[in-house]
């Protein structure tokens, strides 16, 4: 089976330029290919999955990823899917940024001897002569045909900058760059970078009088309408430090019944087969399935020991058996509570809650227990006894937990 329809059987692909002559490609070729990062926060997170899962894919049917940090275009900030300006960070903050990401990508993707590739663009972006730029690249897009671009429309109403306008030419040069210094003939990204593909691609056959090809994925929402991977308590990292494999594996956990099939699918390399199987389930059986996913997607980004704690910690909570011990805890000083501490203060430190009011709030409505009993009192004090053994368990609502120890 082509690549393209691995991808295709799998939901990977929402739209492609030149269908025919890019299946014959890449049937007859190993193509070079590449997925752009930019560093705009330090950890990746699980929007950017997809992507990642898809050049694993290319990667296995012999084609070279090529990871492109963007620590060139970042500076300036992407203004596809926005309705405001990214905000402005230093070089020294894209350059950590940017650091942080080859660990994580390399869980999914092999870099060793060359069979795939991670390049900043700052390498050719940062010290760009914008005269010489504007020359060789700027003479080649049409304003008018750039604001009917997606991209940009969605910006008209509240004012787009011409720092943002650059975007659209810096990333068809990378495309531009990479095919000649790699012979990379095709992008893939989100749905939202179409017209961004789109204009590399033709930058590359104007200029060079190549073939150049583009793929988009589908920009991802919960049947229930949320975006992918945006919870009450902000993103879901692929950083364990900013978001633990017990919380990463219980956001998987805990998916629709409607997402199940789909995402084992898209974020497992289990056989379709066994994707139907799993996604044929109904009622309480879905949640072996449901299990089957979180197991997966946490072992593949935090390794099989991470995802058996996880695991070990869910069966704990949500079982008859299982290792309380894993489920994650923050420790408390013992003379901090000796004279009590205000149970709203305990949700926000143990970050069930983002503030007192929101903790006062879901205490009113009947959303906290402590050590299974339903707190009642908004002004509620915690003390040593309320942690037999050292430890006391927090719960919110049916599927937050937190274990507080006292040290």
């Amino acid at each position: 089976m082509s690549v393209i329809d691995v991808l295709r059987e799998r939901g990977f692909i929402q739209q492609t330029t030149h269908q025919e002559p890019l299946y014959e490609l890449l049937e007859k070729e190993k193509v070079t290919f590449y997925v752009g990062f930019d560093p705009t926060a330090d950890s990746l997170h699980i929007g950017h999955m997809l992507p990642i899962m898809a050049m694993h894919h290319m990667q296995e049917a012999g084609h070279r990823p090529i990871a492109i940090l963007g620590g060139g275009t970042a500076m300036i900030g992407d203004p596809s899917g926005r309705t405001d300006m990214r905000k402005m960070l230093t070089e020294e903050q894209i350059d950590y940024n940017a650091s942080r990401f080859k660990g994580q990508l390399s869980r999914f993707i092999d870099f060793s001897d060359g069979k795939a590739l991670m390049i900043n663009n700052a390498e050719w972006l940062r010290n760009l002569n914008y005269i010489e730029f504007l020359r060789e690249v700027g003479s080649q897009f049409s304003v008018n045909r750039m604001l009917t671009a997606e991209c940009y429309k969605s910006r008209m109403e509240k004012g787009l900058t011409f720092i943002e306008f650059n975007y659209m030419l810096l990333q068809s040069y990378d495309f531009l760059m990479l095919y000649r210094k790699y012979g990379c003939k095709l992008q893939m990204g989100g749905d939202d970078q179409w017209s961004n593909i789109l204009a590399g691609a033709d930058l590359i056959r104007r200029l060079e009088r190549g073939e150049a090809f583009g793929i988009t994925f589908p920009l991802l929402t919960t049947s229930s309408g949320k975006k992918m991977g945006k919870t009450e308590a902000g993103a879901v990292w692929l950083d364990p430090e900013k978001t633990s494999p017990y919380d990463f594996y219980q956001y998987w956990r805990n998916t629709d019944d409607r997402d199940v099939e789909r995402f084992l699918a898209l974020y497992t390399f289990l056989p379709m087969d066994e994707v139907r199987r799993l996604g044929a389930l109904k009622d309480r059986e879905i949640n072996e399935a449901k299990k089957v996913l979180a197991y997966e997607v946490t072992r593949l980004t935090h390794g099989e020991e991470a995802a058996k704690e996880a695991q070990k910690a869910a069966e704990a909570l949500f079982g008859a058996s299982g290792d309380e011990s894993a489920v994650p805890a923050i420790t408390l000083d013992r003379n901090a509570v000796i004279s009590g501490v205000p149970i709203a203060d305990l949700l926000v430190s143990a970050g069930l809650a983002p503030s007192k009011s929101e903790a006062r709030r879901l205490i009113a409505q009947g959303g906290i227990t402590l050590n299974d009993q339903k707190v009642t009192d908004i002004n509620q004090t915690v003390t040593v006894e309320d942690f037999p053994e050292n430890q006391a368990l927090i719960k919110k609502g049916k599927k937050q937990f937190q274990r507080v120890v006292l040290q």
